[in-house]
């Protein structure tokens, strides 16, 4: 099992910037990659971005495509994602979660969740 825990979430205003991080721990060595996922209020939960431990490649979702980063720390067995020129519409639960050693963007596909961070972005 991997532990997973989401932090700074917050309420910002459109335009403004947040950094999520999430911090890894047992089997981590067990993972492929680590993905974040979102899920607004009476939506389907929904892939944001991805990135792969050993090569670092990573995956966007178009809608986040150019203003979220991904990135990962080995030393400290945490995941950033970087959030910039936000908008209301980016306002969700974001989940960190283990991925596959394949490229999904379907949640099935993805174990061991976090408990979420809510970012809340006002227009």
């Amino acid at each position: 099992q991997v532990q997973l825990v989401e932090s700074g979430g917050g309420l910002v205003q459109a335009g403004g910037s947040l950094r999520l991080s999430c911090a890894a721990s047992g089997r981590t060595f067990s993972s492929y990659a680590m993905g974040w996922f979102r899920q607004a209020p009476g939506k389907e939960r929904e892939f944001v971005a991805r990135i792969n431990w050993s090569d670092g490649i990573t995956y966007y979702a178009d809608s986040v495509k150019g203003r979220f980063t991904i990135s990962r720390d080995f030393a400290k067995n945490t995941v950033y994602l970087q959030m910039n020129s936000l908008k209301p519409e980016d306002t969700a639960v974001y989940y960190c979660t283990t991925g596959p050693p394949y490229y999904s963007v379907r949640p099935r596909e993805y174990d061991n969740w976090g408990q979420g961070t809510q970012v809340t972005v006002s227009s």
